[in-house]
């Protein structure tokens, strides 16, 4: 799915996005193993940054490790030990279905100088969400790797934190061209694009998961809640950390349309000829009631969740997510 003048790299990496973030650390909620020494706690105990416990001195052990305080206390030997931190693994997973190539009509994330990007597509908030997260994560020394899915993962990146990796996932990004489904279904099955389908994408990336991640699923989320709350299920079992970014337009989140028009469907849902006026307050309770359903969701296994609206720029409300998100991993 090529596209003739796809957004450049500098687009997606907004600097605007990446100054506010740029103080901010990606922490995981959950203990994550691995080879580095990196920021994120790991479930080795050694004598290592943060501490840990007390154990008692052994023959043997190393002295420089007695807490002489408790000594004076207990005039017991006693050995501070201390969690060592890991790298973490990211993978951030992006929706290439048909709905992302709605939007239009709002304001944009900004470009490399900050213009308004109002031709801008869900998807190309998303892939700029998808940029930030991971740049911050590599800037960390964490290894990432992205993932583009519809009704199924269709490209993926290797898993590295090498230098230069981030171009690597920004070509990926900008190399897709998420279209709505055609009308007409009896064209080749080839340029038909997969509905979303949530629980199959986490059955795959579950399976394909070798230790304990962060997974980043940036989407607008139009499949059953149902279905995203058995693949959140699923993670959880696998002990993996989740957020979840749920982008959508303005346009989606207030409806503004008045005048009798036929509406198309983006995922091989047909047209409809419909009077918005008459449909408008049914409209905006069914979608408050999924997007309740979805942060619902995400409370439940204990998830972050963040709604993007893509007629604002994204800087200001990732940066306030990412602090809070930070700053409660670090009282726990």
């Amino acid at each position: 799915m090529k596209i003739e003048n796809p957004p450049s790299n500098i687009d997606y990496l907004d600097p605007t996005t990446l100054a506010a973030i740029g103080p901010l650390d990606l922490r995981a909620r959950m203990i994550v193993e691995g080879l580095m020494t990196g920021m994120h706690r790991s479930p080795y105990q050694g004598f290592s940054v943060e501490f840990a416990q007390h154990r008692q001195y052994a023959p043997g052990d190393d002295t420089r490790f007695l807490d002489w305080k408790v000594y004076g206390k207990t005039d017991k030997l006693y050995l501070k030990q201390y969690q060592k931190e890991t790298n973490l693994d990211l993978l951030v997973l992006v929706d290439v279905s048909g709905s992302m190539a709605y939007g239009g009509r709002g304001q944009g994330a900004g470009g490399s100088r900050g213009q308004v990007k109002n031709e801008w597509r869900k998807f190309d908030h998303a892939a700029s969400l998808a940029a930030a997260m991971t740049h911050l994560a590599l800037r960390q020394q964490d290894r990432v790797a992205l993932s583009l899915f519809d009704d199924q993962p269709r490209r993926a990146t290797r898993l590295s934190n090498r230098q230069g990796h981030w171009r690597t996932i920004v070509e990926a990004l900008s190399s897709v061209d998420p279209k709505p489904s055609p009308v007409n279904l009896a064209e080749s099955a080839e340029n038909v694009p997969g509905r979303t389908d949530l629980v199959n994408v986490f059955d795959r990336v579950a399976a394909k998961l070798t230790q304990r991640s962060l997974v980043v699923l940036i989407s607008d989320l139009f499949d059953d809640t149902e279905a995203l709350e058995r693949g959140l299920a699923r993670l959880h079992h696998r002990r993996h950390d989740v957020i979840v970014l749920q982008t959508l337009d303005p346009a989606e989140l207030t409806f503004p349309f008045r005048s009798p028009s036929q509406f198309l469907g983006m995922e091989a849902d047909g047209r409809l000829q419909l009077d918005p006026a008459a449909l408008r307050e049914a409209y905006l309770e069914s979608l408050e009631t999924h997007l309740g359903m979805v942060e619902q969701a995400c409370r439940k296994f204990r998830f972050d969740y963040l709604l993007i609206n893509t007629g604002e720029s994204l800087a200001p409300p990732l940066s306030h997510f990412l602090a809070k998100r930070a700053a409660r991993i670090a009282r726990n």
